[in-house]
Formats: structure tokens, C-alpha cells, sequence
């Protein structure tokens, strides 16, 4: 029995991705690419700052890290608590003794129910990364565009509010999006958004938008939570990436190391010295250019 010609065509079979939002591109075939100071890999902190609903939403998906045992669930509730009432209090300091400052991925509850920690974002210097609205405030393909187009306005809303300023760049929860996102995200004026993996230096969508690639791979939920490995195995870990990608920058090129940290996971009171030895060693690397996401964002554009 013959083939059906028809069987073998297909539309999008074409060199490349079987879709228009960006193109492909290999990090080894780009131009030379430095950071400021002639630095070669840009060390990016950010922190994911939630507030956790009692009751979890199951629409379009729960997120990561929420409630889990028959609600009210007090004991994960808490917990999460514990990393805005004690734990970024404890990542703010550690970044003060580093001379370092951070990208902070907020939720707008945040701003809405403490905004004195807003307050207190804004006097370190730190940059504000919108976060959705709360952990509620998931989005995947079964969101109808108006509801998330209005989930990211809220989100920047409360935000801009408490800060003062609006925020320029975007992350997800769980790095998920609809096939709406990228374009509701630049109707929004965003310039950045930090859901896509697949780099380790920012890219450009077709429709202008920028992405700020946050591998999960390098986060403490992965590494500590997931993996049930120590904080000191974690810090071993982002060294060993350091050093990886400074051999790869060399003297021409350039790389964006991102360390994802959670204030209840890292902040906790035995595994926060591993966290302060690790910004310590890395600060001291000539080869490292400690930025916000906005920072390395804009040296980036300054070269394309």
C-alpha cells in the first residue's frame, strides 16, 4: 500500500523551531560580549518573595511549594511565613555584607499586606521583579487572555504602589506561561521576562522582549528541596558552575551565572553561613560582575 504523499508534509517543517517567537541561536556563534569592568560572568541574585493563600488554587495548576496536608495546613503556611517575617531579613543582610545587591522576584499580596518590606527592598538598592499577583496567580494555556492580562496588570499595580516605580522585568510562577504571555507582557511595557531556560545570556522574542534566562537547575528548591542535598553541597555546586562558565567567557566573551534563592528554604539559621561563605568567594573572583536583572539587561542591549 503507498504513502500517502500528504503523510509527509507538514507546515512548519522548516530549519529551526516549529514556532515564530524567537529565533534559534548558539551561544558559541555570537559576537564578543564583555560586562562592565571587563568582567566575564555576571553573578545575578534573585530572590522569590511569595505569599502562599491558605487554600491553594488547582487553576490552571497549583503552584510549586504550596499547601500540601488537609487545610487549613498550618505547618506549610507557617513555614512560608517564616521566609518574610525571619528569612529575607537574613538574605538583605547577607547582601549588605557582600556589597552586593539582588533582583527580587515579589508577589503583589507582598506589597499589598507588608509593604514595609517593599520599603526595605527599595533602600538596598534592589531591583523589584514582578511575581504575579500571589501563589494563586498561576498561568498556563487554559487562562483566558483577558484574565491574564489582568493577573499581570494587578501584579504590576501593587507593586508600583508600594515602590514607587514599575517594575521593568517579569517571572512567572514555575517559569509558566500561556501562548499569550510574551505578548501580553510587552503590551504591558515589560522589558524583560526570566520564564525561558534555554541560555546563559538574555535573548530577544520577534515581538521585542527580552529574556533573562533562570535555570531552575541552579535554585535552592531544586538543589536543597528537590534533591535533598546540604547547603554546603549547594554552594559547592554554584562555585563549580562559576568556574565552568569564567573558562568559557575567557577574555572575549561573557555569561550570566543566576543563583535562585528562597528565603524559607536558604535563609534558615544552618544553612545561611554556606550562603554568606559562597557570595564572599564569589565577590572576591575578579572575573565576577555581581547585577540586578535590569543591570545586565541594559549592558547587553548597550552591545547588540
Amino acid at each position: 500500500m503507498a504513502l500517502d504523499p500528504a503523510y509527509l508534509e507538514y507546515p512548519r517543517r522548516r530549519e529551526g523551531y516549529d514556532h515564530d517567537l524567537y529565533a534559534w541561536s548558539s551561544i558559541f556563534d555570537r559576537g564578543a560580549l564583555r560586562w562592565p569592568g571587563d568582567k566575564g560572568v555576571a553573578v545575578w541574585l534573585c530572590v522569590s518573595l511569595e505569599w502562599f493563600p491558605m487554600t491553594p488554587s488547582d487553576m490552571p495548576f497549583r503552584a510549586p511549594g504550596h499547601m500540601q496536608t488537609a487545610y487549613p495546613d498550618y505547618r506549610h503556611y507557617t513555614a512560608r511565613e517564616y521566609g518574610t517575617r525571619v528569612g529575607f531579613y537574613r538574605l538583605l543582610d547577607a547582601f549588605a555584607k557582600a556589597g552586593v545587591r539582588a533582583s527580587i522576584a515579589t508577589n503583589g499580596a507582598i506589597a499589598e499586606r507588608y509593604p514595609e518590606i517593599i520599603v526595605d527592598i527599595v533602600a538596598g538598592g534592589h531591583e523589584i521583579i514582578a511575581h504575579s499577583t500571589d501563589m494563586n496567580g498561576t498561568i498556563a494555556s487554559g487562562l483566558p487572555e483577558e484574565d491574564e492580562r489582568a493577573l499581570i496588570e494587578r501584579s504590576l499595580a501593587s507593586l508600583e504602589a508600594a515602590a514607587g516605580r514599575r517594575p521593568t522585568g517579569w517571572l512567572s510562577i514555575a517559569r509558566s506561561e500561556s501562548w499569550n504571555t510574551p505578548q501580553l507582557l510587552k503590551e504591558a511595557g515589560l522589558a524583560y521576562t526570566c520564564d525561558w531556560v534555554n541560555d546563559e545570556l538574555p535573548w530577544r522574542f520577534a515581538n521585542g522582549l527580552i529574556n533573562l534566562p533562570l535555570n531552575h537547575e541552579l535554585s535552592d528548591r531544586q538543589i536543597i528541596t528537590v534533591q535533598q542535598q546540604s547547603a554546603d553541597s549547594y554552594a559547592r555546586q554554584m562555585e563549580d558552575a562559576f568556574d565552568w562558565l569564567a573558562a568559557e567567557a575567557g577574555s572575549a566573551n561573557a555569561r550570566v551565572l543566576p543563583l535562585h534563592i528562597t528565603p524559607y528554604i536558604m535563609a534558615l539559621p544552618y544553612r545561611i553561613a554556606a550562603f554568606e561563605g559562597l557570595l564572599a568567594r564569589l565577590a572576591a573572583r575578579p572575573e565576577a560582575w555581581f547585577a540586578t536583572g535590569a543591570e545586565i539587561i541594559s549592558s547587553w542591549e548597550s552591545q547588540q
